[in-house]
């Protein structure tokens, strides 16, 4: 029977499993009242809407 000769640490055994760890990128979709880009079923952060209702109250820009 194969037995370690020492234990083998855990970022070690990690190792193994990242180098093949692929990241994606997010699902982005545009935003119906704004048409920024945000991501599925959140509230938009630009303009606060959310399934066409406000869901946050944003604060009037000042423009100078």
């Amino acid at each position: 029977m194969a037995v370690p000769k020492s234990k083998v640490s855990k970022q070690r055994r990690n190792k193994r499993a990242a180098s093949t760890f692929k990241m994606t990128a997010p699902n982005l979709s545009e935003c119906p009242q704004c048409h920024e880009l945000k991501a599925s079923h959140t509230v938009c952060a630009n303009c606060g809407y959310y399934d066409g209702k406000e869901v946050v109250a944003q604060k009037a820009k000042n423009e100078d």
